[in-house]
């Protein structure tokens, strides 16, 4: 790997030395160093280089922030097959693999090509309007549809594979990739799904009915979510990774399936995924035997 590009997540605090002995590291590596724009104007620097051309042209991106940054920059990447090493600058971070204090080494194995690349599920979806689509979209973790503020409950009416499956009365209704099972959903009660299973969970939100609980799917299915609740402009979003948001109208039909290309996600070696849950859910005690 001897093209690397570097996103940075923008935030106050972030120290831009970062990047600055970032890049002086890899060009003592002979690497060739790509900055996308927000990034290089975080040290000073100007260029003329997109995000896309920044990941079309790379062997190997880095993203130093957390996991709403590694979202972000696999929504530009996954399309040109290049890994992702995540490196967290924050506290939680499901996705980022490393941190600070064993960025450096992990790196030396990662451009040694030492490192495992992991694929992780994509989700596709598409908003129908009138039988026509009318928005196109991939996301890592999940699909959110809920309502606004102040609107009521929404009624939304489920299809699987051209099935009906069952009408949700409630605040919303989340479409989860196992990568995904770790964020809003868990927070909603759904469950834990490993990121190599193929599978993919429907998990409502605050549902009208404790009779409806959150569903585990095969990943080949396609799912159809109609809005069938007459509502006022803005009173129900799509939200996308919880970056990206969409009006949903009354009629309107989220289809929700596997994406062709999945994201490759760069795995630090002598980690594995039980030790991240213990450790970002602090299960179990503090012996060595599980530690």
């Amino acid at each position: 790997m001897k093209r690397v590009g570097i996103f940075c997540k923008q935030k106050p605090n972030i120290d831009p030395t970062i990047v600055c002995e970032l890049s002086k590291w890899l060009e003592s590596k002979n690497c060739k160093v790509y900055l996308e724009p927000d990034t290089a104007d975080l040290i000073g620097k100007n260029t003329s280089i997109s995000k896309k051309e920044v990941a079309s042209s790379s062997d190997l991106l880095i993203v130093l922030g957390g996991d709403g940054t590694l979202l972000n920059v696999a929504g530009i990447a996954h399309p040109y097959k290049v890994p992702i090493l995540g490196v967290n600058l924050g506290s939680l971070g499901f996705l980022t693999e490393t941190t600070m204090g064993d960025f450096y080494p992990t790196l030396e194995l990662v451009l040694d090509g030492k490192c495992e690349i992991e694929n992780r599920m994509l989700l596709n979806a598409g908003v129908l309007r009138n039988g026509e689509k009318i928005e196109d979209f991939n996301v890592l973790n999940d699909i959110v549809i809920n309502k606004g503020a102040l609107a009521r409950i929404v009624n939304l009416k489920v299809f699987v594979d051209d099935q009906y499956m069952t009408s949700y009365r409630a605040d919303g209704l989340i479409i989860a990739s196992p990568t995904g099972s770790t964020a809003y959903s868990l927070s909603a009660g759904g469950p834990i799904i490993h990121p190599s299973m193929r599978a993919l969970v429907l998990s409502p939100i605050c549902p009208f009915a404790l009779t409806n609980r959150p569903i585990v799917i095969p990943d080949s299915s396609t799912i159809r979510v109609q809005l069938t609740t007459r509502s006022e402009e803005g009173d129900v979003r799509i939200t996308l990774d919880g970056q990206t948001g969409y009006t949903m109208k009354s009629g309107d039909i989220l289809e929700a399936k596997k994406a062709e290309i999945p994201v490759k996600l760069v795995q630090a070696p002598g980690k594995d995924y039980y030790q991240l849950l213990r450790k970002k859910l602090h299960w179990g005690g503090t012996t060595e035997n599980n530690s």
